[in-house]
């Protein structure tokens, strides 16, 4: 069963800080250079500073002179123990929860609510009743994340998880904060309204501990955070009885019931299609799927569930629509799989289409070796129409009880299956290790 507890929260001080949309950041792994370097105009105390460390030509972390450490992790970390010095970022004197919502509207164009809580949770091995994992992973991201947590000591960015509350009660418990003045509110770049209220009460924390008592949690964003802090609570060592920091992470939990939980698809985008792969390509299509031109507006195939159906463009640029012939070729390319992963579309079209005709390895998947993604329907056809790539598949969302099913199966989806949206922000709350 999953260990969910209140945590002692760094945040910000806003009356030194400033507003938080000043201060906080998307994910880390989403900012391009030219994002940062905007966060980093609102305020020097954006989040950014410490999450993302770039270094000068001069050996100094960008636009902060006087952290003049060699190394950007060793510098991020002196630059976030200046703050908390300073009195930048203050430590909660109390244990507490911290109901969340994000009011957002979603690709599809429809207004909607999710309803979470921050909290630390045990960190656990990957197994049934504790914590699964739904994607794979690879090492660079580990890698720089767990020379952050050492430098910082600190979980910056909360990772994102699942969990099943038929009745809400969770959710039920953490509401009447709600009826309350947020203890923090900021809108994003994409418009979403973030809120949150901390929740010290020992009832109502009992209460949440409760309703997931028998629940296991499913990481839906994170999974690379939730291996370093495994990593990481490894190396410090110690058992965590009396509840040692550094054998917890932060997370967000939400239920998997929540109405405002959706997931949006992430497109495919082919790259390096010599004459030769491009004729095995064809082949395998012309063999496996049965093919429809459509118009190029409803390239995006329509959700639903049945066998695999794809969007398919290239540089001929003729939308095409492809339906697998039958499910039967999906049961036997993927026979050593579980019966949900059999149905799982980026499963599916990776083994038939990026394995089986274009040769692709796992090592070409994880380092993007003729494949990149897209999450835009259209940018990812302008992103063919204008010769980046040579082909896209448009892909169907997965949906969340099949997300459920393959994690149960003790499977992980290939990368970017899912996209769940929105992203939690970095910045609302830290998480001290130490």
């Amino acid at each position: 069963m999953a260990d969910v507890q209140p945590l002692h929260a760094l945040r910000y001080d806003t009356s030194v800080v400033g507003p938080l949309s000043g201060v906080t950041a998307p994910p880390y792994d989403v900012i391009s250079p030219q994002q940062r370097a905007a966060l980093l105009e609102r305020s020097k105390y954006n989040v950014v500073a410490v999450d993302l460390p770039v270094m000068t030509s001069e050996g100094r972390l960008e636009d902060n002179d006087d952290a003049a450490q060699a190394d950007p992790y060793e510098a991020a970390g002196a630059l976030f123990g200046r703050w908390r010095t300073q009195g930048a970022v203050l430590a909660d004197s109390q244990p507490a929860l911290w109901a969340h919502t994000q009011e957002y509207t979603g690709p599809d164009g429809i207004a909607r609510t999710r309803r979470g809580f921050f909290c630390k949770v045990r960190i656990e091995g990957y197994g049934e009743g504790m914590v699964r994992p739904h994607e794979r992973t690879h090492p660079g991201p580990k890698e720089d994340r767990l020379r952050l947590m050492r430098a910082t000591k600190a979980n910056l960015s909360p990772i994102f998880s699942l969990y099943s509350d038929p009745s809400h009660a969770a959710w039920d418990a953490l509401a009447p904060a709600g009826e309350q003045p947020p203890d923090g509110e900021v809108t994003d770049g994409e418009g979403t309204v973030h809120r949150i209220w901390r929740v010290p009460e020992k009832e109502t924390i009992v209460t949440v501990q409760e309703a997931l008592r028998e629940s296991e949690l499913l990481i839906a964003d994170g999974h690379h955070r939730y291996e370093t802090a495994q990593t990481y609570a490894e190396e410090i060592g110690g058992d965590g009885v009396g509840g040692a920091p550094h054998q917890y992470v932060l997370m967000c939990l939400v239920a998997l019931e929540d109405p405002g939980l959706t997931v949006f698809p992430t497109h495919r985008l082919l790259s390096g299609l010599d004459a030769e792969r491009r004729s095995a390509l064809s082949a395998a299509i012309a063999r496996d799927f049965v093919a429809e031109e459509v118009a190029l507006e409803d390239l995006a195939p329509p959700p639903g569930e049945g066998p695999l159906q794809l969007g398919f463009i290239d540089s001929s640029m003729r939308p095409t629509r492809l339906t697998l012939r039958s499910q039967e070729i999906a049961e036997q390319a993927l026979a050593n799989r579980s019966p949900a992963y059999r149905t799982l579309d980026t499963g599916v079209l990776e083994a038939l289409l990026l394995k089986g005709a274009l040769g692709m390895s796992e090592h070409d998947i994880a380092e993007l070796n003729g494949l990149w993604y897209a999450r835009d329907t259209q940018d990812a056809i302008e992103r063919v129409r204008g010769g980046v790539s040579d082909a896209a598949f448009l892909m169907r969302a997965t949906p969340v009880a099949q997300v459920r099913d393959v994690a149960a199966a003790g499977e992980n989806m290939p990368p970017k299956s899912t996209y769940f949206f929105p992203k939690l922000l970095t910045g609302l709350l830290f998480n001290p290790l130490a």
